[in-house]
Formats: C-alpha cells, sequence, structure tokens
C-alpha cells in the first residue's frame, strides 16, 4: 500500500536553522503547518547527528528539518556508476525517505530517521547550471534521489516541479528523477521533456512485500509508468538491488516478463542491474537495527570493504538477469552498476 505524507501525520515538530528562518520556501513550509512545533537551531547537524537516536523509533514519527546546503552540492558519481553520458553527477535535495526499505543504506549511513530538506534551492540551480555549462558540448547527467525518493515528497517539496524548470533550459544536461512513489501528479500536469528521466526502482512482488515497507505496490508503480510512457515521458528501469534467494532466478525472470511486456521500447530511457552490496560499516548499522531479518542472515560476505553475496552467485544471478532483460531490450539500454 502506498504511503503518504498524509498517511504518516502532520509533522509535530519542525526545526530551522537560524540561516534560513527568513527564506521564503522556510516561510512558506510553517505556514502549510501551523500547529507543528517550531524550533530554532544553529545547524541542522545538531539534531540530525547526535548519537543515541533510535531509527526505528523515529521513523514512526519523523520530524522536519529545514537547513541550508552549505559546500559542494553536486558531486562526481562513485566509478562504476553511470549512464554512458560524459559526466555524471549526483546531489541530495533531502536527507531521509518516507519508505522503509530493509535493504536502504540510509538506514545504516544515518543516526536519525527524520527528514532534513535543505530550502536553498536557488544555489543547486546555480551549480547544476555552472556545471553544465562548463561541459556545453558535452552531455552531463544529473541523478537526485539519491538520498532520499525524488518524488514521494513532492507535496511538501515542490522539488520536481522547480528542478525541471532548469533542466528545460539545460539541452546538454538530463536529469534522472530516482523514485519508488506513484505521486506523478506533478509531471502529468507539464509537457514531457527530452533530458528528464522518471526513474522507478523495481523488484519482484515477493522481494517488494517482503523487504519494501510502506512503498507502493509493484502493480501500482507500472500503472505509474503507463501513465508517464502515455505523456509522453522517458522511464528508466532499475533492477537494483537484486536480491538472492531460493529459486531467486525464476522468480525475476517471470518479473522481468511481466515489466518489460508492460512498457513500449520507445519510452526505455536505459536500464539498470545491480546486486545488493554495502559498506561493511553501514551494513553492520543495518544489521542491528534489524537483526532477525533474514535478508542480512544470508550467505553474504565480505569482499573489498563491500558486504556482498559471493562472486559465483552474484555472477550468477546477474548474468541470468542480464540474458533476460535482453531478450526484451537492446543493449545499448542495458547497464551493470558496479
Amino acid at each position: 500500500m502506498a504511503t503518504s505524507l498524509g498517511r504518516i501525520g502532520m509533522f509535530e515538530r519542525i526545526y530551522v536553522e537560524d540561516a534560513i528562518h527568513d527564506h521564503p520556501r522556510t516561510i512558506d513550509l510553517l505556514k502549510r503547518y501551523p500547529s507543528a512545533e517550531a524550533i530554532r537551531c544553529s545547524r541542522y547537524g545538531e539534531v540530525f547527528n547526535p548519537k543515541r537516536q533510535n531509527f526505528r523509533v523515529q521513523k514512526s514519527n519523523p520530524a522536519l528539518i529545514l537547513a541550508e546546503k552549505r559546500g559542494e552540492k553536486v558531486l562526481s558519481t562513485p566509478a562504476g556508476y553511470g549512464l554512458g553520458a560524459d559526466h555524471h553527477y549526483y546531489f541530495s535535495h533531502m536527507l531521509n525517505c518516507l519508505y522503509d526499505c530493509r535493504y536502504c543504506f540510509l538506514q545504516g549511513m544515518y543516526r536519525s530517521s527524520n527528514f532534513v530538506l535543505f530550502v536553498n534551492y536557488e544555489d543547486f540551480v546555480s551549480d547544476i547550471r555552472e556545471i553544465a555549462n562548463s561541459h556545453s558540448n558535452e552531455k552531463c547527467i544529473f541523478f537526485s534521489g539519491y538520498d532520499c525518493d525524488s518524488l514521494a515528497l513532492e507535496s511538501l517539496t515542490g522539488f520536481a516541479n522547480h528542478f525541471l524548470d532548469l533542466f528545460q533550459n539545460l539541452p546538454n544536461a538530463t536529469l534522472e528523477l530516482r523514485t519508488k512513489s506513484v505521486n506523478v501528479s506533478p509531471l502529468l500536469q507539464r509537457g514531457a521533456l527530452e533530458n528528464v528521466v522518471v526513474a522507478f526502482t523495481l523488484s519482484p512482488d515477493l522481494v517488494a512485500k517482503s523487504l519494501e515497507f510502506k512503498a507502493p505496490t509493484l502493480s501500482a508503480r507500472l500503472r505509474a509508468i503507463a501513465k508517464l510512457t502515455s505523456a509522453g515521458w522517458k522511464i528508466g528501469l532499475r533492477f537494483d538491488p537484486l536480491i538472492y534467494f531460493d529459486n531467486c532466478q525464476q522468480v525475476y525472470q517471470a518479473f522481468i516478463d511481466e515489466t518489460l511486456e508492460q512498457i513500449p521500447l520507445s519510452a526505455i530511457h536505459s536500464t539498470t542491474i545491480g546486486v545488493f552490496r554495502s559498506p561493511k560499516t553501514i551494513f553492520n548499522n543495518m544489521k542491528s537495527l534489524y537483526p532477525e531479518e533474514p535478508l542480512f542472515m544470508g550467505n553474504l560476505k565480505l569482499s573489498n570493504g563491500l558486504v556482498r553475496y559471493p562472486e559465483n552467485v552474484e555472477t550468477s544471478l546477474v548474468e541470468n538477469i542480464t540474458k533476460r532483460v535482453l531478450q526484451h531490450i537492446p543493449e545499448n539500454l542495458l547497464f551493470q552498476q558496479k
């Protein structure tokens, strides 16, 4: 069942950094939540970073933290992460996600499950425009949704609408909106942009029901994709992370067929495949939150600083899924994520 902001309740507390207390976006959000207790702070880390916070408890009733993003706002992606452009970057207008996926690295990286919203969009816009203009004769892709879901809280953030206006005027730059959300109305209310990709993380029903708590069902995501493709939007398919379990290859094969038979080839911008993997420290933090979670009790191994499946298991799974995907799409639309 999909979850919206209303389903988790109104914010009881909104923390506001002193530096952006008078920012128009801050003022607007505080007006929209008049019953919330507004609490001033010097830096969002005072609330977000202290030890001995309970991520699981906070997840049921998170606070909202309004902050200014300082320092570098747009970063180069890690090696091995990209879609074939000349340059790849990522940025995060928000920290933490509405959904509660057991495999998500955020629960192992952050001590808090409160939402941090960086309200200074204009600074992100300036940096993205500067980077794109510096590569005016080359293709750049900018990934959003690395530390959050790009669309799940659009009614709160107005993120997509704001940044689509930017990319509409950056022909050499592409924006990826990574999401599990079915909140696609803001996109359907405007014309599709050739350089914007709505990239859905997709898993078989069995995996989604077991691990992707609070997220929309696979069928709901496929219906959202159908609406977007009918309106001309380009779709990214993110089969990542692949999860190993008994009979998983047969389950994934059926899932791949079901998914790709419903989506017009002309609408697919790119497809990616990646297996579950996590840095050791983050994995241990995740496991401490859910010590009885079967995902963390499987045959995962530490290899080159990452917790992942043994090489033979990973290779077999990736090769099998890759072969199935290529029965539906040409090879130039498929990218492996390492």
